[in-house]
């Protein structure tokens, strides 16, 4: 990874040194591409694998065990580095490192729980004894070696694939993997996938199905309520139609009991079906359902 050689960038497969992508000057304008653009270079690591079997394994003293099965996954790493990226990460851990001094300062590195990424992984503890005594006293100061061996992966990411796509391609899926997090987010949350109160193999598949199916309907009314300009939470949305109720008004009319909002000023405007009136006749209903059937 950092063996400068080979580099080539996304938009046009040119050339490149990391050392330019962090040299360059991000303010000239002619640089706007190349500030937004990626390095990238493919690394072949072949990796072992567990194949979860076991094989028969002939030992030195002739007798017979059963080993577990390996084998070797041929596949490549996509190396990446971004410089946008790479001040990104910087001014994070500036901030981090500047409430780690904050700590220090006020004797507080104690009183913080610690963990592999919180701030104390930036604060060394030196245990010295004062002139003429024998009790230790801990001293904490702010190790650099640490924030030195962090900075040298600013900027960098790898994909491990097997596939034979372009790494472009790759990178675009892979760079997309927050939306598929997103959609299970939305069906656990929203949607209620989970938990499942079925033990019925039909029953378990058809609720999955609906809550996928609400899912894509879900995703393709805010494609449309994107293209009409405004962007929707999928909680604005959800809140907005299940409180779209009406009710019968001895059969003469019906009288919405929802508000207007903004959600439903661009469904509006995305589908035309003038939701936004207060009273309704049974005959315009009965046209918009018979509009929307087909």
């Amino acid at each position: 990874m950092f063996n400068d050689y080979d580099y080539r960038l996304f938009s046009n497969n040119a050339r490149v040194t990391i050392q330019e992508m962090k040299s360059f000057d991000k303010l000239n304008k002619d640089n706007l591409q190349l500030y937004n653009d990626h390095a990238y270079k493919i690394v072949d690591a072949p990796n072992i694998v567990d194949l979860g079997l076991y094989e028969d394994k002939a030992l030195k003293n002739g007798t017979i065990k059963q080993v577990k099965a390996k084998a070797t996954l041929q596949q490549k790493l996509i190396i990446t580095f971004s410089r946008k990226v790479m001040e990104y990460q910087r001014v994070v851990r500036n901030r981090q490192i500047e409430r780690a001094k904050r700590l220090i300062r006020t004797d507080s590195v104690e009183s913080v729980k610690k963990g592999p990424h919180d701030v104390t992984r930036f604060i060394k503890r030196i245990s010295k004894a004062k002139s003429g005594e024998t009790a230790a006293v801990d001293i904490y100061v702010i190790d650099p070696k640490v924030i030195e061996e962090e900075e040298k992966y600013d900027g960098y990411y790898a994909v491990a694939t097997n596939l034979d796509d372009k790494a472009k391609d790759i990178w675009a899926i892979h760079s997309n993997r927050h939306k598929i997090e997103d959609c299970f987010r939305v069906l656990k949350t929203n949607f209620e996938a989970r938990p499942i109160y079925h033990r019925n193999s039909n029953r378990i598949i058809a609720h999955f199905m609906i809550c996928y199916t609400a899912l894509l309907i879900y995703r393709l009314l805010e494609n449309k309520l994107d293209s009409y300009g405004t962007h929707f939470s999928i909680d604005q949305i959800i809140d907005t139609l299940k409180n779209m109720n009406i009710i019968n008004r001895h059969d003469l009319f019906y009288e919405a009991l929802y508000n207007g909002s903004q959600v439903c000023t661009a469904l509006n405007g995305v589908f035309g079906l003038d939701l936004d009136r207060q009273y309704y006749l049974p005959k315009e209903l009965n046209k918009k359902i018979k509009n929307i059937s087909k």
